[in-house]
């Protein structure tokens, strides 16, 4: 069952950037920036932690996810630290996830070869 409620909330949220994509003219980094920082106002409101809660991986693996991660790293850090934690809480949070995409982007470049169009 977690499979399908993974599926059915990551699919819509996917859906729903789909549509917003298609119907605007901003551009991509533009709609990302956003998505991340929607994630952020839905987890700082109390909204998105049930969605996560509920969809497990079909929440927290999307932009929106990535925003709710830099919040909950924050929150913990201003909890922790004070004001520091402002500064330091997104880093701690976001920095496995980012790492391990560096890491994976850079292999996979080398293993497939990748050329710039």
């Amino acid at each position: 069952m977690i499979f399908l409620k993974a599926f059915l909330v990551g699919g819509l949220i996917c859906a729903c950037v789909q549509i917003f994509i298609d119907k605007t003219n901003w551009t991509p980094a533009r709609i990302m920036v956003g998505i991340v920082c929607m994630g952020v106002v839905l987890s700082a409101i109390g909204v998105y932690q049930p969605i996560a809660d509920f969809a497990g991986a079909g929440a927290t693996v999307p932009l929106l996810g990535f925003g709710h991660n830099l919040w909950k790293g924050i929150k913990e850090a201003i909890d922790e630290n004070g004001i520091l934690g402002l500064f330091l809480g997104g880093f701690k949070a976001s920095a496995v996830g980012i790492s391990a995409a560096l890491v994976f982007s850079y292999v996979f470049s080398h293993v497939f070869k990748s050329k710039m169009p």
